[in-house]
């Protein structure tokens, strides 16, 4: 009973610090992953208050909060839409590979990380995150704008590169050698390229099968399903999230409005509770030492990311104030970094958790507020 009484307290006041966290987060127009990483920095291992007996529970729900991000990932996009995306902008995309995976595989080999770390950490600098992004773009009124879909389009192309790199990724740090690796990639590209083509033909019917009135019979059905398939996915050597990420790629768009607004706030939780049991995992005092490093990594990543949305918005025959705008609202990294960092530390690359936790903190604060900040030097360009 005292066990008991103690995680439900833990959880409790857990919870509704990350009420007030966001509430302020909202206030000063940023993200709330900084926020909820600073706290949970300062309950985990070496920080002022431990969270021990809500910690298991935490790690458990954090796996559901990366299976549930992939989900609504997936349930984005059409296989119309990533064909389209793919045809129109995929120089961008593959300039965006270029100028930002490399800093971060170069950084974790000059860091002393094991391949499989700067394989990560390269990752982690690649992709940005789409749901800063994204919630910017609408705080700021700019999903009309001219370059807004330029942006867009590089996240797709990003969000779709890492349902294959992923697999190898987990191929990677679980000891798999090129061939493992090659064979993980080619096993996530044809059941990436499977999925599409099946859910162009038959998503109508897999929609039938999740739909129903009741709301709660579409939450019961959809999370179910999402994870027995995400089970069977780990269970074959792939990995949970591209599995849950290919479940939402083959239900169909009418479907799809409907699933979001229902999976929102139960993905909003969980995925919550997935930064903050990454952070419990980081020792504070581990992420001082590595802080200039961090920073001379996050000043060359945001570079290379406003050059990337500039070369994108160029594409598309913006001028010049809507190239910066571009490039400046793809300097946020997030999620999905610290889903990957979240992996190769759970494989025992635990020197990556401070490196990855400074990095996403440094540019999900930076990357809103510079985008704030692009509109009138931007305007003082063109004149």
């Amino acid at each position: 009973m005292e066990h008991v009484a103690a995680l439900l307290i833990e959880l409790g006041v857990l919870f509704l610090g990350l009420s007030l966290l966001g509430l302020l987060a909202r206030r000063m127009g940023l993200s709330p992953i900084p926020f909820v990483l600073l706290a949970a920095l300062a309950l985990g291992e070496g920080g002022v208050v431990p969270l021990a007996t809500a910690q298991p529970f935490l790690e458990a729900a954090a796996e559901i909060g990366v299976v549930l991000l992939l989900l609504t990932l997936g349930l984005e996009f059409s296989p119309d839409e990533l064909f389209g995306s793919l045809r129109r902008h995929g120089p961008s995309g593959m300039v965006d590979l270029l100028l930002n995976a490399p800093p971060g595989f170069v950084a974790g080999l000059l860091f002393g990380l094991p391949w499989q770390g700067a394989l990560a950490l390269a990752g982690v600098t690649y992709v940005s995150s789409s749901g800063i992004v994204a919630r910017l773009l609408g705080d700021l009124g700019r999903l009309a704008n001219r370059e807004t879909p330029a942006v867009l389009s590089v996240l797709v192309l990003e969000d779709l590169a890492m349902a294959l790199f992923l697999p190898l990724l987990v191929v990677a740090i679980a000891g798999g050698g090129p061939a493992s690796a090659a064979a993980g990639i080619g096993l996530a590209v044809g059941a990436v390229v499977l999925v599409l083509l099946a859910a162009q033909r038959h998503g109508h019917r897999l929609g039938r099968l999740m739909a129903h009135p009741d709301d709660e019979q579409v939450l019961l059905r959809l999370v179910g399903f999402t994870l027995l398939v995400a089970g069977l996915a780990q269970a074959l050597g792939a990995s949970a999230a591209v599995g849950a990420f290919l479940v939402g790629l083959a239900l169909p768009a009418s479907f799809a409005d409907r699933a979001r607004a229902i999976l929102a706030p139960l993905r909003d939780l969980f995925a919550a509770t997935f930064f903050v049991a990454f952070g419990l995992s980081i020792d504070p005092a581990a992420v001082l030492p590595v802080l200039p490093a961090v920073l001379l990594l996050a000043l060359a990543t945001a570079a290379t990311k406003v050059a990337t949305g500039w070369y994108a918005a160029r594409r598309d025959g913006i001028a010049v104030p809507g190239r910066l705008r571009a490039g400046t609202a793809l300097i946020a990294r997030g999620e999905f970094s610290i889903v990957i960092a979240g992996l190769a530390v759970a494989a025992g690359i635990t020197s990556l958790g401070p490196l990855a936790a400074g990095y996403v903190l440094v540019l999900a604060v930076a990357g809103p507020v510079i985008t704030r900040f692009a509109e009138p030097r931007a305007l003082r360009a063109a004149a």
